[in-house]
């Protein structure tokens, strides 16, 4: 029999969290939860920060599904629907999904850091940096 169920929390203080992830160009990535930190096998979380007048580089996150939270600032969420580049812009308290392998961007068009707090369903955070949104994405890249 296991004793799985006796396992200690892990407790990551605000201060302690790690840059030590894949990075986007225009954009701070900050590692809370994860394996390494963690020792998570199924969620990766941490917050990411976008300066004022700053665009995201386009990129996805292969296979893990995205939640994202808006805790300060108004960032827009931008990604390609056919022809067409959609904006999705936010406020605090607003929530966005990012499917998996989703071409997609943060901006901040405001005069104060936009500051998300994002899970993913993957212990890692996965980034894969992309020329652009139309960059063609197979499905396990």
């Amino acid at each position: 029999m296991t004793d799985d169920w006796h396992r200690p929390l892990r407790h990551i203080k605000g201060g302690e969290l790690s840059g030590d992830t894949t990075q986007t160009s225009g954009m701070r990535r900050l590692e809370a939860i994860s394996g390494k930190t963690a020792g998570s096998s199924k969620v990766w979380m941490g917050e990411t920060h976008v300066g004022p007048a700053t665009n995201s580089g386009d990129h996805h996150h292969g296979e893990a599904e995205t939640a994202i939270y808006v805790k300060s600032g108004h960032p827009v969420f931008v990604f390609a629907d056919g022809d067409e580049e959609i904006r999705l812009e936010t406020g605090p308290g607003d929530y966005v999904f990012v499917p998996p392998y989703v071409p997609h961007r943060e901006e901040n068009p405001g005069d104060e850091d936009a500051v998300v707090i994002i899970a993913r369903s993957s212990q890692e955070g996965i980034v894969v940096n992309l020329p652009s949104l139309w960059t063609p994405v197979p499905e396990g890249d």
